[in-house]
């Protein structure tokens, strides 16, 4: 299953349009502001498919009968530029468990590069719905290895990636690693360049977020 907010006209679409625009993200904290707002949206959109139940809730003048979510939900991030987005899903999801990847690039001198993990923080996963964030999904690498790495703490009832510009490409790859995951996200865009720059993108979400840095 694979959800687009684009594909649904709504406030979402003017968030993307600042998060896209040059002029716009020269403001790094409007562009984690943004960021933060997308997740939230998706989020909520994610909230309609869970399991709940009925519960009663006292009031000051009785009890009052409610749906209620049963099921334990762990949200996951790529650091560093997954947290103003994993903030957003966190205010949806305010009682979530959390947990983090450090995932980086190592780029070599023929212009390839690898993914490592240096870093892991996550609780046990077993039987929880799992909501792995990262803002930029290119060629799926780096999700691919998030989700393996992950999965070594516990097998989730279920699996939701969550992202604010995705490939057709990665798009694809994580479709056939892991047909039962559920997509969600902002925009989709067709071009995916050599290095696995995302055309037209939005550029480099941490740096936009944090900014520059040393390391490549």
């Amino acid at each position: 299953m694979t959800f687009k907010l684009t594909d649904h006209n709504s406030i979402a679409n003017h968030f993307l349009a600042e998060l896209r625009d040059v002029h716009i993200q020269k403001d790094r904290m409007r562009f984690r502001r943004n960021m933060e707002r997308l997740g939230e949206i998706l989020a909520y959109e994610i909230s309609k498919t869970l399991e709940y139940q009925l519960d009663e809730v006292e009031t000051p003048l009785g009890v009052a009968t409610i749906n209620r979510s049963k099921q334990r939900v762990v949200i996951a991030s790529i650091l560093r530029a997954g947290l103003p987005f994993h903030q957003g899903v966190l205010n949806t999801f305010d009682q979530a468990d959390n947990a983090f990847v450090s995932a980086y690039r190592q780029h070599h001198k023929d212009g390839t590069f690898e993914i490592n993990v240096q870093y892991v923080s996550c609780p046990k996963l077993d039987d929880c719905v799992l909501i792995l964030v990262d803002p930029m999904m290119a060629s799926g690498a780096s999700m691919d290895l998030a989700i393996k790495t992950l999965l070594e703490n516990g097998s989730p009832a279920e699996i939701h990636v969550v992202t604010a510009i995705a490939s057709t490409y990665g798009l694809e790859f994580i479709r056939r690693l892991y047909p039962k995951v559920k997509i969600w996200m902002g925009d989709q865009d067709e071009e995916l360049t050599a290095k696995s720059y995302i055309v037209p993108g939005l550029g480099d979400a941490g740096d936009l977020a944090f900014g520059s840095k040393l390391q490549e």
